[in-house]
């Protein structure tokens, strides 16, 4: 079974990046950064989601991470699925924070549960299954709109249509050149239908 160990972000600057990404969720060897000038521009196809256990942990990541130097997509708010908002970092990397729950239990906390990888994807079927033949089980999967994989791993991965993910993060779909990402696994490296780069865990680069 796939597992995901890791997520490398290349931007312009990993060491004003990994000041920001310290700061702001402290997620340690889940998330890695190298140098890149690929040219891209616009949406770049994918969002980080990170899940938390109540709104007022949504709201100490948000809070953290404006204060580091992120801009607020969409403010934390309350919706039929529980509570969250978007920012997106310096670099350019759009992030969920989200919680199921729309009640705090306890003191605020900066502990996250989950670190989902989101693919915006054309044709989630077909994507669906070329990451099943790549060793990825299904967990959940929703028609032609959302498929969420069940494998172990440091990172989660679940594919939406490209649009959909867009209009979720509150940016326009349009977007060209690098997706500005590689994913660190033990499936060997491939490409999938998207252009979305994967790697051996171990060629990915921190700061």
């Amino acid at each position: 079974m796939t597992s995901i160990a890791s997520v490398t972000l290349e931007v312009a600057d990993p060491a004003a990046a990994d000041r920001f990404y310290s700061a702001a969720f402290g997620l340690g060897d889940r998330l890695r950064l190298r140098a890149s000038e690929e040219p891209t521009s616009g949406f770049r196809g994918f969002t980080l989601s990170l899940v938390v256990s109540q709104p007022a942990d949504v709201d100490a990541l948000l809070d953290a991470a404006v204060q580091a130097g992120a801009t607020t997509l969409k403010p934390a708010a309350k919706s039929l699925w529980g509570y969250g908002g978007v920012v997106q970092a310096p670099d350019g990397t759009i992030w969920q924070l989200a919680s199921s729950s729309k009640k705090n239990t306890g003191p605020a906390t900066r502990q996250v549960d989950e670190f989902v990888l989101l693919l915006g994807v054309e044709d989630v079927k077909a994507s669906k299954q070329f990451y099943v033949e790549h060793g990825l089980p299904v967990g959940k999967s929703f028609g032609s709109k959302y498929v969420e994989f069940a494998a172990e791993g440091a990172v989660k991965l679940a594919l939406y249509k490209r649009r959909g993910l867009a209009k979720v993060a509150g940016v326009s779909p349009d977007g060209t050149g690098s997706h500005r990402l590689a994913i660190g696994s033990d499936a060997g490296p491939f490409t999938d239908p998207d252009g979305f780069a994967w790697t051996t865990a171990s060629e990915s680069a921190s700061v």
